[in-house]
């Protein structure tokens, strides 16, 4: 005979019943329905868009400048851009989104897409002290300067 701590069956009980009401709840993903004859008076379908069009509803093109304190550009250091992505579902969960990216011989960086909001920039360079930032992005373009201070010295 198997021994278990009391009240254990109910931890079991209420885990199961937690996993049926999550599988009950869960979104049902939309199925598009297949039409054999096109429709004439419809538009056609449009291109891809070029690199000059302008970003989609809801994203920012970021850019970010990372300089010295004499203001000279620092090449090759790294770049963390993190967000926040809905994750949908029944509790509304958040998933932190991280892009990973490296300053060019000018000190920047272009940012892919990124959703409006909060992002978390953080710039770690060898010999300069690391930086990290919450930033409110709001519009469609924005540029970010981002000024790297010294080290502190260790005796």
């Amino acid at each position: 005979m198997i021994s278990r701590p009391p009240g254990a069956f109910h931890y079991v009980a209420l885990f199961a019943c937690v996993v049926l009401l999550a599988g009950v709840f869960a979104p049902v993903p939309a199925r598009a329905q297949a039409d054999p004859s096109p429709n004439p008076a419809a538009p056609p379908a449009s291109p891809p868009s070029a690199k000059g069009d302008t970003a989609p509803a809801g994203s920012v093109k970021l850019k970010i400048l990372v300089t010295n304190p004499d203001g000279n550009p620092v090449a090759n250091a790294s770049v963390y851009v993190r967000y926040y992505k809905d994750g949908g579902g029944m509790l509304h969960h958040q998933d932190l989104a991280e892009l990973d990216l490296k300053t060019n011989q000018d000190g920047s960086v272009k940012v892919p897409l990124v959703p409006q909001g909060k992002i978390q920039i953080q710039v770690i360079a060898k010999g300069w002290h690391t930086f990290g930032e919450w930033y409110d992005v709001e519009k469609d373009e924005q540029s970010v300067a981002i000024q790297l201070q010294e080290p502190p010295h260790w005796y």
